[in-house]
């Protein structure tokens, strides 16, 4: 039975000339079918042609998955190994594709075994063919997104409340934790960083305490239902470190120079040179030392990606971060963080929540 976004893709396929598309259990499916099997060791794959799709599913997760789709099911047990339940799904599905892609984050020994069954196909990857469909947000995933933007929002000031003298970046970590679940969602990641360690963009929250004029730099993301949050957010504890403000200053300029850059038509380049402009005429351009933003969606880093190479033209429905900073390694490290909607009048932001810096 085809469902409107496997329609959707089968139709995208035949747009690109692909005959034969193979996706691993991961965030492509999910969006796709709505779940994605266990993955592990055993080859599982849900092969999508033009007119077609079916299952290569271990048989121990066979009579789950089932109750999740109702498409074909090509189940294979480890006495008797996957190689003939391949080559029934492919029989069913495209025996011989002229062109075959690939779902980027699938195994490689997975991989490996559809080019050995397909040494004639041509290659690509499912960029050009789910991914396409799935950098455009529909209703609901937008309405997704802006639930767990005002969830992430609270969460935020779940952790400024709990700043307290002494306590550790792994104490806020937890913090955050809990009031994640308190909104039934899940914390996937958070980046709490105190004084110098917030001049590390990816530090790994440790047992560093809170002094007094140190910087609190709380990146955070979790998930309820579907679609992921972003955000960072910045306080200060008890005084601020000397030439705090006017960092914090650029770097808001920039994040408001990348928003007003985003419409329909603009390039992602664009987006990262504004916001990577302001920094520079600022003489912060070494410190900065990251992309502008990423797109999030079921994953929450994905396409489109704000760079300074990337020539995608951005297209109404997009959802990406805009996320410059300035990190001055011994001192702090400052970076605000929006998730933005492309629309037909520029860019809407899903979070509520000021990016004035908290005082604690």
């Amino acid at each position: 039975m085809s469902t409107p976004r496997l329609a959707r893709l089968q139709a995208q396929l035949k747009a690109t000339g692909t005959e034969l598309l193979a996706l691993a259990p991961g965030a492509h499916l999910r969006w796709l079918l709505g779940f994605a099997p266990h993955p592990d060791e055993r080859l599982c794959l849900l092969l999508v042609s033009q007119g077609g799709a079916a299952f290569v599913m271990p048989a121990l997760n066979a009579e789950d998955a089932r109750q999740h789709s109702d498409l074909p099911f090509f189940s294979w047990d480890d006495a008797d190994g996957p190689a003939q339940a391949l080559a029934d799904a492919l029989a069913a599905t495209c025996p011989v594709p002229a062109r075959l892609s690939f779902d980027e984050t699938m195994r490689a020994d997975h991989a490996l075994l559809l080019i050995d069954a397909l040494p004639d196909a041509a290659r690509g990857l499912g960029a050009t063919e789910i991914g396409a469909l799935r950098l455009i947000k529909d209703t609901a995933e937008l309405a997704s997104l802006a639930e767990n933007a005002a969830i992430a929002d609270r969460v935020q000031q779940a952790v400024r409340a709990a700043l307290r003298p002494g306590v550790t970046e792994t104490d806020m970590v937890q913090v955050a934790r809990e009031a994640f679940a308190a909104e039934g969602a899940r914390c996937e990641f958070a980046i709490i960083a105190f004084g110098p360690n917030s001049a590390f963009p990816h530090h790994h929250s440790g047992a560093r305490r809170l002094e007094p004029g140190d910087a609190v730099l709380v990146d955070l993301g979790g998930r309820r239902g579907s679609h992921f949050s972003d955000i960072t957010r910045m306080a200060a504890f008890d005084g601020l470190p000397e030439g705090y403000e006017a960092v914090h200053a650029v770097v808001d300029q920039a994040v408001e120079a990348a928003l007003a850059a985003i419409r329909p038509g603009a390039r992602a380049c664009d987006v990262d040179a504004a916001a990577r402009g302001v920094i520079e005429r600022a003489g912060y351009g070494p410190y900065f030392t990251h992309r502008t933003g990423h797109g999030i969606g079921t994953e929450v880093h994905e396409p489109p990606y704000m760079t300074g190479s990337n020539q995608q033209l951005l297209e109404e429905g997009m959802v990406f971060t805009v996320e410059p900073g300035i990190y001055l390694p011994g001192r702090f490290g400052i970076r605000l963080e929006e998730v933005a909607v492309v629309t037909a009048d520029g860019a809407r932001i899903l979070s509520s929540l000021s990016r004035a810096l908290h005082r604690g």
